[in-house]
């Protein structure tokens, strides 16, 4: 078998940092991406480590024409790439009428188009040899998506409804490409420290907290057992079938307690960093500040399969509940 070359974007932090490492463990070449050189090195010194080959790329995933140019370089210092996964992302919180244009177009080219670049330029060369593996992230389904995250909740509903449509492309193709989408929940990265935040109060996760090294093991689940959709735990299976049979009582939820459970007591002092046009400076790595309140164990790992069942369990409790009713 040849060896594997994968590709990480947003790899010197977070889940992208997770995921490299836990692809070097399993033999895999890796290159990484992202904008900020220091982290990118210290990433790169871990894994060689681990005896593998490393590449860095210092670019903006944003930019269509360097990320093009970007995996042209892989290919010519690592060899052809066979998985490449999306972690890139960045975001702006609070309510939209607050917000200007430029922030939210800023953090949809980066979450959103990102995603597209580095899909785009992943199939240009695995079409060439007729198969690979890309993984793209989605967020797990909530009562509702929550208020003041519009931006990333657009985002991501758009890189859901990206992978979902050019699946039937590639099959028309006849390649063998897989798509695959992830669906995590709140994860404990750095990302709750350098979001542009304009609540006036720090952020925090809401909902189960997981370690962004379970988040790299559900990538590499989704990318080497050829799995179309992943979810993490059991939350958003059961927060889905809420929104999707009580809407109502979900809105109501979310506007009253929807804005208290995403931000801590302590106000923001002054105009702290945040890294939607320029990377923010320092040693950040995988982890965020919440260790203390993460989930460590590995939670379930829902695949397409699993959801269906209880998409078709909850239709026939509906069906079920409706006819008691009418009898009634």
């Amino acid at each position: 078998m040849p060896q594997q070359v994968a590709v990480i974007t947003g790899a010197g932090a977070g889940i992208g940092r997770a995921t490299a490492r836990t692809l070097a463990r399993a033999g895999c070449d890796v290159a990484l991406v992202g904008r900020n050189r220091d982290r990118l090195g210290d990433a790169a010194a871990e894994l060689r480590e681990l005896n593998v080959r490393t590449h860095i790329v210092c670019v903006d995933v944003a930019d269509a024409a360097a990320m093009d140019q970007a995996a042209e370089d892989i290919e010519e210092k690592l060899g052809p790439i066979t998985l490449w996964v999306n972690c890139a992302g960045a975001s702006v919180t609070g309510q939209v009428a607050a917000l200007e244009a430029d922030e939210i177009r800023r953090a949809t080219d980066v979450t959103y188009l990102g995603t597209v670049n580095g899909t785009r330029a992943a199939l240009t060369r695995m079409r060439r040899r007729g198969h690979g593996t890309i993984v793209n992230l989605d967020r797990l389904a909530s009562l509702r998506p929550p208020p003041l995250q519009a931006v990333e909740n657009g985002a991501r509903a758009a890189v859901r409804a990206f992978s979902e449509s050019i699946r039937p492309e590639i099959l028309h193709d006849g390649d063998r490409i897989h798509i695959a989408l992830v669906h995590l929940p709140a994860i404990n990265t750095p990302r709750f420290s350098w979001t542009r935040n304009h609540t006036g109060k720090r952020l925090k996760p809401t909902g189960p907290v997981y370690e962004p090294e379970i988040a790299a093991e559900a990538i590499c689940r989704a990318a080497f057992s050829q799995q179309r959709d992943i979810w993490v735990g059991l939350s958003g299976v059961r927060n889905w079938m809420l929104a999707t049979f009580l809407p109502g009582l979900s809105d109501s939820w979310l506007a009253g307690k929807g804005y208290a459970r995403q931000m801590e007591k302590t106000p923001v002092e002054g105009n702290e960093p945040d890294d939607l046009y320029e990377t923010v400076p320092g040693a950040y790595a995988a982890h965020g500040r919440f260790d203390m309140v993460t989930r460590k164990a590995m939670p379930l790992l829902l695949t397409t399969r699993h959801a269906q069942l209880a998409t078709l369990m909850g239709f026939v409790g509906v069906l079920l509940l409706t006819l008691r009713r009418r009898r009634g």
